[in-house]
Order: C-alpha cells, then sequence, then structure tokens
C-alpha cells in the first residue's frame, strides 16, 4: 500500500499534544481522521486501496459503529455494491437502530477509522454474532495497535498507516507531571 503519512500530515490529522485517548489512557499524538473524512476526494481513494481484496468476496454489509465508521463504511461498501450501515450507542452499549437489520447469512466487514485496543470493533462483532452475521474482515484508516498483526481477534484486518506513537496510563503520564493540559477529541468526548 502507498505510503499515505505524508498525507494525513498535510490535511492536518495527525495532531500533537497532551490527548486522552477512548480507552482513558493518554498519548502526545491523536489522528483525528474527521479531517481526511471532510475530503471526499481522499476517503474516496483510501477506501478504493483498502477494498481491493474484498471485492471478489461477496461482501453484503459494511458496518461501522457511530461516528468513527459511518463515512467509512459508506464509503467501503460503495465499491462492493454493498449495503452501508452503522451503530449507535444506546445506554451505553452499540446497538443497531434506524431500521438497521442484518441476517444470519450476512457476510459483513466492519469499519472504524482509529483502531487502539480494537473496544469498539468488538462490540461491533459482538452484536452482529447476536444476529447470526459472518464478520468476514475489520478495517480501519489507522492502526495505533502496539502490537501489529494483519488479524484482529481471529479476523482478518488491514488499514492504511499505522502509528505508534507512547500511550500512558493515567498515573504514569510525563504529560500530566509536566502539568500539560489535556484534550479528547474523540466522539465519547463530547460527555
Amino acid at each position: 500500500m502507498t505510503d499515505y503519512n505524508k498525507t494525513f500530515k498535510k490535511l492536518g490529522a495527525v495532531q500533537k499534544g497532551h490527548f486522552v485517548l477512548t480507552s482513558g489512557n493518554h498519548s502526545d499524538t491523536y489522528v483525528q481522521c474527521a479531517r481526511i473524512l471532510e475530503n471526499p476526494k481522499v476517503t474516496a481513494k483510501l477506501s478504493k486501496e483498502l477494498i481491493k481484496p474484498w471485492i471478489s468476496q461477496g461482501i453484503d454489509v459494511v458496518v461501522g459503529p457511530a461516528l468513527g465508521g459511518i463515512v467509512l463504511s459508506y464509503e467501503l461498501a460503495r465499491p462492493l455494491k454493498a449495503k452501508a450501515m452503522y451503530l449507535e450507542r444506546v445506554d451505553g452499549k452499540l446497538a443497531l437502530r434506524r431500521g438497521f437489520t442484518v441476517s444470519a447469512d450476512s457476510k459483513i466487514i466492519v469499519a472504524e477509522d482509529v483502531i487502539t485496543t480494537g473496544g469498539s470493533v468488538k462490540e461491533v462483532i459482538d452484536v452482529l454474532a447476536q444476529r447470526g452475521a459472518q464478520v468476514l474482515g475489520i478495517i480501519s484508516l489507522v492502526d495505533r495497535r502496539p502490537e501489529k498483526s494483519d488479524q484482529i481477534f481471529g479476523i482478518r484486518y488491514n488499514s492504511v498507516i499505522q502509528v505508534n506513537p507512547p500511550i500512558y496510563q493515567p498515573a504514569d503520564c510525563p504529560l500530566c507531571k509536566k502539568g500539560i493540559p489535556t484534550e479528547k477529541p474523540g466522539s465519547r468526548g463530547l460527555k
């Protein structure tokens, strides 16, 4: 895959500071994928590259967690001629809403903007498994996992870029010790 690190930096997606991640851990680097997804041409180009291995796999649905997976799942579904859906949080848990349904024989790809621990992706997989659907792949724009592999939860995985900035437990964070104020830019930072 082409090196897209320059594109992410040029569009302002790679940010430096003191960030609280969705996991609660801290980092000096945050990748704001909204800066990529706001550009339809770039998003379409990245999505076409990401979806290449899946074109002939008979994918029925691309599903993402809200908010990070909404635009990406739509863009990935287009070349597949598949449905695009997303799950939303209801009482703190991801759920299919708005009339979205998947059948037990559905072949699915899960799409997410950034994967660090994979917690949201695991929630999506669990919801789909309750309906008997088969998740064949996981796709993200950014892979922040400390240990790189081509699988997550035993499922095939691919991403556009990999970043591996330091991640700190809040009690051990050197940025906190320096008194640098935190930011929580993710979708769960709105609460």
